[in-house]
């Protein structure tokens, strides 16, 4: 599971920081709507209620939300719409927010990891060692003002990511991907897949070597992935591309060849269909910038 999570984790560029952890009166509200970013809160102290498509959801002492990226929601001192709760003071909350995006353009395995809402109670979150230590970690970095906690904050938070990925978000279903992550056999050729996506690779060649039947292997690739091999291969294939356009000078011919194309020719025509450009006109734009 780790070596295929951590390609994807790399590949995607995962990032995260933190940027509010403070102490609120008895009367507040925060309202969040980031369309490329996933947000995450946890209440330090106090307590408050998050708004989420028209639902209300108590936090308290210890518990955390994560929600997707474009969700929009907000977190309130109080129940919205209660007219008696809206006049009683509360205790003051510390709230620490904090947020984690994908930088690679288009679409990747770990995109569909991410729950659109998801909430881990302190009891929960008191099971989960490194989770409990990061989020601590992390809150006493940012109050601390010191010099290169931010820098801290931001690496503390990307494990924090990594390690509600690897929890599940504290779902009670895995997802697919993460079953398929976890299957003995599935993990085996996802790992051949990013270790070699230049081979040749067919159906038949992939599932004998994880001991599989074709039809079975397409049948359960398709089903856990969420879509099938040659789709996937030709995803993770594009990502490679796009990074070696992006990051080197090699001639088209060359990356194409790394990537497992045969010529140049076929890897511009499928780069153009999957990409909306060639590869000459996305590695001009990325280096103009």
């Amino acid at each position: 599971m780790e070596d295929v999570l951590s390609e994807i984790l790399v590949s995607t560029r995962l990032t995260g920081t933190v940027y509010f952890c403070d102490q609120l009166g008895s009367s507040w509200e925060k309202v969040f709507h980031d369309p490329n970013a996933a947000s995450f809160h946890q209440i330090r102290r106090g307590g408050g209620w998050l708004q989420v498509d028209d639902k209300s959801e108590y936090l308290g002492p210890g518990d955390l939300v994560f929600v997707g990226a474009g969700v929009e929601h907000s977190l309130t001192s109080h129940k919205v719409g209660d007219t008696n709760s809206s006049n009683q003071d509360t205790p003051p909350t510390l709230l620490l927010c904090g947020y984690c995006g994908l930088s690679l353009e288009g679409e990747s395995p770990l995109h569909a990891l991410f729950p659109r809402v998801s909430i881990l109670r302190q009891a929960e979150i008191e099971q989960k060692t490194w989770v409990k230590a990061s989020l601590d970690q992390i809150a006493s970095e940012y109050l601390s003002a010191k010099p290169g906690a931010m820098v801290v904050v931001q690496r503390l938070t990307e494990v924090l990511v990594v390690e509600l990925i690897r929890e599940n978000f504290g779902q009670q279903q895995a997802h697919g991907f993460v079953r398929a992550l976890t299957d003995k056999q599935l993990s085996r050729a996802l790992h051949l897949l990013h270790a070699n996506p230049e081979r040749s690779w067919t159906l038949a060649s992939l599932a004998e070597n994880i001991g599989m039947s074709r039809a079975t292997f397409a049948r359960r690739f398709k089903a856990l992935v969420g879509q099938p091999m040659f789709d996937y291969l030709t995803q993770l294939r594009l990502q490679r591309a796009k990074d070696q356009l992006s990051n080197t000078n090699l001639p088209l011919y060359q990356v194409a060849e790394n990537v497992g194309y045969e010529s140049e020719a076929s890897f511009t025509k499928t780069f153009k269909r999957h990409v909306g450009k060639t590869p000459t006109a996305y590695r001009r734009q990325q280096k103009t910038g």
